[in-house]
């Protein structure tokens, strides 16, 4: 399934747009310090000279790329989030269903986690402004917009914490995190009985640890 990025309409945003979408492909497949512009120029079919009409340099166009991608991603969860987490009818059904939903994006968004992958293994190559960017838009900050669902549902009653940033990085720890890594961000994709089992065993273990002692009354 390709990589659902946004979309626009009209001549240069969308030739922007493929040259954003063949980044993503190359640099995820060759990393960042094998990918070529002229490769990205060809699969994105459009002039080299084009490329530089649109971004600074090469490190331009990574940063680019793994922030729209990243974006997508980040839209594609709180939609998610507003499914699964808005309204709770079963606490726990509802976080497991929304983790495994979550963890399917692996499969829509291929490119971008394949850019993930990239990152991981050339951290010590990449820009500084690079990282900072993928601090703020990537993985390391979503426990940041998970929190407000978290203490929303913990304002219910329905969980006890302090600190309800800690309390999504602990639900993302034993779930996505373990699937993720697991699969090596979606290269080696997991069996879908090991996913459910991973997800399930995950949120069950987040539940024991911030379940109030004291039911919250009908």
């Amino acid at each position: 399934m390709p990589d659902r990025s946004p979309t626009r309409s009209g001549g240069q945003p969308d030739k922007r747009r493929s040259i954003s979408q063949a980044a993503r492909r190359v640099f995820g497949r060759e990393g960042y310090a094998r990918a070529n512009l002229d490769v990205i120029a060809v699969e994105a079919h459009v002039a080299k000279r084009t490329i530089y009409n649109h971004y600074t340099d090469k490190e331009d166009l990574f940063l680019s790329a793994v922030v729209e991608g990243a974006d997508a991603v980040t839209e594609a969860v709180r939609v998610l989030m507003e499914r699964h987490l808005r309204k709770i009818v079963d606490l726990e059904e509802d976080l497991t269903a929304f983790c495994l939903d979550r963890a399917a994006l692996m499969a829509e968004f291929p490119d971008h986690f394949a850019l993930v992958r990239t990152i991981q293994a050339e951290v010590t190559r990449l820009p500084p402004a690079v990282l900072r960017k993928w601090m703020a838009h990537g993985p390391p900050s979503a426990h940041q917009r998970l929190a407000p669902y978290l203490r929303r549902i913990a304002d219910r009653g329905l969980l006890e914490f302090d600190d309800a940033e800690k309390a999504a990085n602990r639900l993302n720890a034993l779930t996505m995190n373990d699937v993720m890594i697991r699969s090596f961000y979606g290269a080696l994709p997991l069996p879908r009985p090991v996913v459910e089992e991973i997800i399930t065993d995950g949120v069950q273990a987040f539940l024991r640890l911030y379940t109030p002692s004291t039911a919250p009354p009908d």
